[in-house]
């Protein structure tokens, strides 16, 4: 049974850092796609980082790009999404997702690929 729980979320100041954490169960995290997706209030979810299958190939939303960076440890079975430099704009209930689908020289990162979800963290970046 697939599952994926997040954990790291909280509450942090404008321009300090978290570290999301998505603990992977029932599959091996190099052998799918993963993602970060987040939603904040009145919004719709929006992609925030993928790595792809095999390579990891990453992608970045320009909206976070040179300040969040997605890994994936495969000892641990575990992906992280660091994020430094935050914005009070980057509040949002943060989700991790996994997929079997893409190949393993690409990444998806739209979430009608996604058919596994974690149940979601809130992060609140106060100004």
């Amino acid at each position: 049974q697939v599952q994926l729980v997040e954990s790291g979320g909280g509450l942090v100041q404008s321009g300090g850092s978290l570290r999301l954490s998505c603990a992977a169960s029932g599959f091996t995290v190099d052998r799918y796609a993963i993602a970060w997706f987040r939603q904040a209030p009145g919004k719709e979810r929006e992609g925030v980082s993928c790595i792809g299958r095999g390579a990891g190939i990453r992608y970045y939303d320009d909206s976070v790009k040179g300040r969040f960076t997605i890994s994936r440890d495969n000892a641990k079975n575990t992906v992280y999404l660091q994020m430094n430099s935050l914005k009070p704009e980057d509040t949002a209930v943060y989700y991790c997702a996994a997929s079997a689908a893409g190949t393993y020289s690409d990444y998806v990162c739209g979430p009608d690929d996604y058919n596994y979800w974690g149940q979601g963290i809130q992060v609140t970046v106060s100004s």
